[in-house]
């Protein structure tokens, strides 16, 4: 979500039941644009909170002029003071995802073996050094989400023939027939799906909006719900493979966004509750 417009987004997604208190979102609104100002981010988006046992994270990222590079991640225990998050390295995520358990809401809090799934435990079992601390969980988990169920409407972003991407400034919104459609929305991250279309596929897509992986082939099948909301000038995409994850666009509009409240684990179950 954009900083300049979180009051407004944050009303628009309070369907599912979260949110936040008129503090946080004043003293976001004031830190935020502090944030994009010290560390001389183009765009700073406020990401979402990842509630422990204890302590709440609450996430922002930092953008620069090519939308598709890495992003930087920021977290804040207040929302007033902001520590930046080392990148996420596919071994600190392999890692992440083998605990189980929910956050605890303390960054220097180290995991140990314990922690761990049990079918996992044998690859760490000799182990003597903790398995990680909960700086680089909360890291390697807002990379799963972003991966996962990170995502724009077609046509928001274009790609140059140099590879960046940008805001597509000439993108007024979907309609309100095709902001129902899964197929309307693509994930923010690398490709893989499109990398195995046949060139007949590809003939009838546009090689500077459809460069990302539509919703509508994800697996499982049934792990986005799409619902119309006050009073039918909203749509709203919630995920049921991250529970918390909540998308919503205002049709003919360019006001869309998503936004991450929960727990920061994946629901293991979706294929058995399908």
């Amino acid at each position: 979500m954009e900083a300049a417009s979180l009051p407004a987004a944050l009303e628009l997604t309070a369907g599912g039941g979260a949110g936040l208190s008129p503090e946080k979102r004043a003293a976001l609104g004031a830190s935020l644009l502090l944030l994009q100002r010290d560390y001389r981010f183009e765009r700073v988006w406020f990401w979402g909170c990842i509630r422990g046992v204890s302590g709440a994270y609450y996430i922002a990222q930092g953008l620069g002029p090519d939308r598709a590079a890495p992003r930087s991640c920021l977290y804040s225990l207040n929302c007033v003071e902001w520590s930046l998050l080392p990148p996420a390295t596919e071994e600190v995520v392999a890692q992440a995802q083998r605990l189980k358990g929910r956050f605890q809401g303390d960054p220097s809090f180290e995991y140990e073996n314990s922690e761990v799934n049990a079918e996992d435990a044998e690859i760490v079992e000799d182990e003597k050094e903790p398995v990680m601390k909960e700086e680089a969980r909360l890291v390697a988990t807002i990379e799963q989400i972003d991966r996962a169920v990170g995502i724009i409407p077609r046509g928001a972003f274009v790609k140059t023939p140099s590879g960046s991407v940008h805001e597509n400034r000439s993108f007024e919104g979907l309609s309100l027939t095709e902001a129902k459609k899964l197929s309307s929305y693509f994930h923010f991250t690398e490709p893989v799906n499109l990398k195995n279309k046949t060139l007949l596929e590809k003939a009838d897509l546009d090689a500077s909006t459809d460069f990302l992986d539509s919703l509508e082939h994800d697996i499982p099948p049934g792990s986005w719900t799409v619902q119309l909301e006050k009073g039918g000038t909203v749509v709203v995409l919630r995920s049921l493979l991250w529970p918390g994850l909540t998308f919503y666009h205002v049709p003919m509009t360019k006001q869309y966004g998503y936004v991450y409240f929960g727990t920061g684990e994946k629901n293991l179950d979706l294929p058995f509750m399908l």
